[in-house]
């Protein structure tokens, strides 16, 4: 039974989290402040941490680096949960070696997905270590996803581009792949006819502009900045080397690239086959999860943006996005659009 370590100062959720992780099949062991975790952590060596960051004594920034300089606990994957949504918060937390960042309130699907994948890494980096001990003491070694990005962040060509500018354009060659630091951009390609159809939408802290590493094919789409955007870029000989010398980044990508394709399939499905009305509530879903995340703004998205992703004329969509603000489920400001009920838009059909 894999045992994990809860720091949280709130009562309450502490209880109801060690209450659904021992649901789970977890072995629970709980501290309410950072210096009774750092104590309890080296005591218990922990299969995994989950850390509040705000709390007495000693906040969750402050435990991971304790952790981090101790031999016997700098291992152990460190997963944040915090409601501190920010950017800045989120990077601060990962340039420190944390392996996952949730943020409050979360759902308890969300918590276990995040738990497990952390845990099913850490069995993957071991069977690594085990066939390439002198690895361990890489002090360069980039060992997860995140610490790629991080990678990004602090050595990549920062690259700066204003609303509706082209990143890149079909036939460019692909010498670098980018990290979104700021803003959305949208992927396109065109039909026979010269309309354009919008195949992907990335977000903050998504790689930009995935093609062959071992060939510098041209690019089959082109990329346009939603709104202004600030991108870190790496060269994909070096992206090469780094995953040919980590095979757990490697492994993560193959993940992260294997979902991307299985919402292509998605979206291409329900373009062929769903309803206005479900094209359109399913686009907005996919708005908000990409751009907002987490937060609950509005979304500042053009209609024919809209339309484009959903794969409907651009009238087709306005009417029923007015259907749906009659319906309650969006409100309109300023053309801005905010959705005021997920749970009913998931069941439009």
């Amino acid at each position: 039974m894999k045992k994990i370590l809860l720091v949280e100062d709130d009562t309450s959720l502490r209880e109801n989290v060690a209450e659904l992780l021992e649901l789970s099949g977890y072995n629970v062991c709980s501290a309410s402040n950072g210096k009774i975790a750092v104590d309890m952590a080296e005591k218990e060596q922990p299969d995994l941490v989950l850390c509040d960051i705000m709390m007495p004594e000693m906040d969750g920034y402050g435990v991971l680096e304790e952790l981090s300089s101790n031999e016997t606990t700098r291992d152990i994957p460190f997963i944040f949960v915090s409601a501190k949504t920010e950017r800045e918060d989120v990077r601060r937390g990962m340039n420190l070696g944390a392996d996952d960042y949730l943020t409050k309130p979360f759902e308890e699907e969300e918590l276990l997905s995040a738990i497990e994948c952390r845990l099913e890494k850490a069995e993957q980096m071991k069977a690594i270590l085990a066939e390439h001990p002198k690895k361990k003491d890489h002090q360069n070694e980039i060992r997860s996803l995140n610490e790629l990005k991080n990678f990004f962040d602090d050595h990549g060509q920062l690259l700066s581009f204003k609303k509706d500018e082209t990143i890149y354009s079909r036939g460019d060659h692909s010498n670098m792949v980018y990290l979104i630091l700021k803003g959305v951009v949208k992927s396109c390609g065109l039909d026979e006819e010269g309309k354009e159809l919008i195949t992907s939408i990335y977000a903050e802290d998504d790689f930009l502009g995935f093609t062959s590493l071992t060939d510098h094919l041209p690019y089959e789409e082109y990329a346009v900045a939603m709104e202004d955007v600030e991108l870190a870029g790496i060269s994909k000989e070096k992206v090469k080397a780094i995953l040919e010398d980590n095979k757990s980044v490697s492994l993560e990508l193959m993940d992260l690239i294997t979902g991307d394709l299985v919402n292509i399939k998605k979206q291409l499905l329900q373009m062929a086959y769903s309803s206005v009305r479900k094209k359109t509530a399913q686009t907005l879903l996919m708005f908000c999860k990409a751009i907002n995340r987490d937060k609950q703004g509005p979304l500042k998205i053009a209609r024919s943006d809209l339309a484009g992703v959903a794969g409907i004329a651009t009238e087709s969509l306005i009417r029923t996005l007015s259907d749906f603000k009659h319906e309650g489920l969006i409100a309109i400001e300023n053309r801005n659009i905010l959705v005021l009920d997920k749970e009913a838009l998931a069941q439009v059909n």
